[in-house]
């Protein structure tokens, strides 16, 4: 996905050095009938319908201090310009984890990370970062400071106003803090991987996986011609795909566990499934969390093959990355979206087809980047528009009234 500022119809960028200066910048464009475009690291900007109004580029860069770090408490307060690799950085200190696997580490933030509810191949153990988020701090449309949750892990006074905020893009508020949740660093970290002759085989694999006795924290199936990933190469010829499986814990489990699956694998006639190196894992996972994707559709985990079958044919170089555990389909049409068309996005539009076959299995979908020059509406994007979505534009006329925070990019 792009990261360029191109598609914004941006005027000056502005990086405060502090929350009050992010309140008086907010309350300064709204005055001057602008629109405030929050950004982070600038991973995620092609997520979200493109914006149409000027404004100005809000940069938290500035805004990247560990505020609090009780590490016994399992918790820590950072600003929202904090980059991921820092926070993993500061957290592997105390032998601490975030354990999402959030694409672009080194200019990722915290606060672009809450804004999408990031996630990637370990969501099937550990979910998604809104399962993280125990508390914030944000400022509104109108440059007023507020916050929701807490600094603890119990805490259940009031709405839940952090799983209100993850995910909303930035529409709802400009996140200045968060508290996050984290977890100790496992001690060992694995990944069993096996090529897979044809989908009648992964549709084995996978529903063996089920019964297994072991415990994966990812469970991802790739297939179609997907970049080399430079650790184990291109997939064997003559097969469809290759499904990776990800195991931490203590040693001792992690040993166990990949052995199991393994006898568990030449049960079900696995091809020649083999443990990447310990050196390699890292790689391995970070190639995995970067995984590049037009669309994601979500299906219940028992349509994930069917709907990969639906797929593939679409495009000959077609990539597909799926979350298989939790009926995540990531998809990459390099021909049919790489090519800049500009048409309008209909039944026969390569989008409207996949949308087609996400509703056929029961499923949703959603756009993650803009592909090419076409024209997508919230519709295009999000799918159409539900019975929520009043309650949704009364809460973000509430937040936002002057409709200044990143004005059109979400479904309202």
């Amino acid at each position: 996905m792009s990261t360029s500022t191109t598609n914004l119809p941006l005027g000056e960028t502005i990086a405060p050095a502090d929350q009050a200066a992010v309140a008086e910048a907010v309350r300064n464009a709204g005055s001057q009938g602008l629109a405030v475009y929050p950004r982070g690291g600038g991973t995620r900007l092609d997520y979200g319908v493109k914006p149409q109004r000027p404004g100005i580029a809000l940069s938290l860069t500035n805004l990247n201090r560990v505020v609090d770090y009780p590490a016994a408490d399992l918790t820590i307060t950072v600003e929202a310009g904090t980059t991921i690799a820092e926070l993993t950085k500061r957290l592997a200190s105390q032998r601490q984890q975030l354990p999402i696997d959030i694409p672009q580490p080194d200019r990722a933030t915290v606060g672009g990370a809450v804004a999408v509810n990031a996630a990637g191949p370990r969501r099937y153990a550990y979910g998604t970062i809104r399962d993280y988020l125990l508390g914030f701090t944000a400022v509104d449309g109108v440059g007023g400071t507020f916050s929701g949750g807490g600094r603890v892990v119990k805490n259940a006074a009031g709405y839940n106003m952090c799983r209100l905020m993850t995910g909303s893009l930035g529409t709802l508020g400009v996140i200045t803090q968060a508290t996050l949740m984290v977890r100790p660093l496992a001690e060992a970290s694995a990944l069993v991987v096996c090529d897979v002759a044809d989908l009648e085989t992964a549709e084995k694999l996978l529903a063996g996986l089920i019964q297994s006795p072991t415990r994966p924290v990812a469970i991802d199936f790739v297939a179609g011609q997907p970049a080399d990933e430079t650790v184990l190469g291109p997939m064997s010829a003559g097969t469809v795909g290759r499904l990776y499986v990800g195991f931490e814990g203590a040693a001792a489990e992690v040993d166990w566990m990949v052995e199991q699956l393994r006898q568990e694998w030449a049960a079900l006639g696995a091809t020649a499934p083999m443990l990447v190196p310990a050196a390699q894992t890292e790689s391995l996972w970070r190639w995995l969390a970067d995984f590049a994707a037009d669309v994601q559709i979500n299906v219940l985990p028992s349509a994930v093959v069917s709907t990969m079958a639906k797929i593939l044919p679409l495009d000959p170089k077609c990539a597909i990355q799926t979350h298989a555990g939790d009926g995540v389909i990531r998809v990459r049409l390099p021909l049919l979206l790489g090519d800049g068309q500009s048409e309008e996005v209909s039944a026969a539009h390569p989008i409207g087809q996949l949308r087609q076959i996400a509703t056929a299995a029961g499923g949703t979908m959603i756009v993650l980047g803009r592909p090419g020059s076409a024209h997508l509406t919230a519709a295009d994007v999000w799918g159409p528009p539900g019975p929520e979505l009043g309650v949704m534009q009364a809460i973000k006329d509430r937040f936002d009234p002057q409709n200044i925070l990143n004005p059109g990019r979400f479904i309202y």
